[in-house]
């Protein structure tokens, strides 16, 4: 399909206008000096050369121009993604500057964030890569010794068998993971919105970790004491999912005899904040901003050796967001994180 031309008049007006001009006042003048001025024939004259004058021009700058200024859009039409594939040709300059302009702009952010993408794709693999390979290697380290002949040993099988099924139920764990946050980020994974007590969920959590937070003597605990329930609406399952991640992490990286302690806020008229507070490590700030990112490790050391899929707070992230809600982070170093989330409140609850 041949593409249209924006036609443009201006140069062609203004360059007839000052031809006309010219030549009527030299027109004029000679006339002046040599016989007496002819106004009628002045006036036909400037008339009939500024008409013959601007289709001359505006003929020519069509044919000069536009050749080559299609062959401008014609270059550039050829990268995907692109509005001058489908914009009509003009032929006038600043016009066409702007457009240039206004396409090199895009084009840049375009670079900028496929970069962006790349740099992230690059470290996503290489973290699937690293978290996929240790539980791997280990499994394979044990089936190994037990088909080189410790297998006839029954004690030593049992351990390694034991040991073996650990590797592959943290295998398991992180493909769970993985496809949650996939369908997650897809939009794939619905939610069943209901009405429930989010006092009696965190309560409830508190119950299934208390041996976990026993074992470095933390304590699990409300900032006070709750004696009415407080109703929100949102996916109960994913809900529990998004408290139990914060919770665990903040017993994985919390102080021995330390505190965790959850308060549930008025944040405005229909909204309620959720806070997981600790006296735990910490985080720098300069780890905040990418906290919520895949398999993004504050230490690597210590992060792998307290286990986890390291999808713990991307999940949450993004079940948060898929509830349209926010989730924020404070942290400092050896004092301690607080986590907070908002949640939508039902009419159920008393003003």
């Amino acid at each position: 399909m041949a593409k249209r031309l924006k036609k443009s008049y201006k140069f062609a007006f203004r360059s007839s206008f000052f031809i006309v001009t010219t030549l009527t006042l030299l027109l004029g003048l000679y006339m002046y000096y040599t016989a007496a001025v002819r106004w009628l024939f002045l006036l036909c004259f400037a008339l009939s050369s500024f008409g013959i004058s601007f289709l001359i021009i505006q003929h020519r700058v069509e044919r000069f121009i536009y050749r080559r200024i299609k062959k401008i859009y014609d270059d550039v039409s050829l990268l995907e993604s692109t509005s001058f594939s489908s914009a009509p040709i003009t032929t006038d300059i600043k016009t066409l500057t702007e457009e240039i302009e206004k396409f090199a702009k895009g084009k840049k952010i375009e670079i900028d964030t496929l970069k962006i993408r790349e740099e992230y794709r690059k470290d996503f693999l290489g973290n699937v890569s690293h978290e996929l390979k240790t539980p791997l290697f280990t499994v394979q380290g044990y089936i190994l010794t037990l088909l080189d002949g410790a297998m006839d040993d029954k004690k030593v099988r049992e351990k390694y068998l034991e040991r073996a099924n650990k590797g592959v139920e943290r295998l398991i764990y992180i493909v769970k993971d993985l496809d949650m946050i996939t369908k997650l980020e897809a939009g794939g994974l619905s939610m069943e919105f209901e009405d429930f007590d989010i006092v009696e969920l965190i309560q409830n959590v508190f119950d299934l970790l208390e041996m976990r937070a026993a074992k470095k003597q933390i304590t699990l605990t409300f900032d006070m004491e709750y004696k009415e329930p407080i109703m929100v609406r949102a996916d109960k399952e994913r809900m529990q999912q998004v408290v139990s991640n914060l919770l665990v992490n903040s017993i994985k990286y919390g102080h021995t005899n330390g505190t965790t302690e959850v308060s549930v806020e008025n944040l405005i008229k229909n909204k309620v904040i959720v806070r997981v507070t600790d006296n735990g490590e910490g985080i720098s700030k300069e780890h905040l901003s990418r906290l919520f990112e895949r398999f993004y490790r504050v230490e690597k050391s210590r992060n792998r050796e307290v286990g986890g899929s390291g999808l713990g707070l991307s999940i949450v992230k993004h079940i948060i967001e898929a509830h349209n809600e926010k989730i924020y982070v404070e942290s400092v170093v050896d004092v301690g994180s607080e986590f907070s989330f908002t949640l939508e409140k039902t009419s159920n609850n008393e003003e």
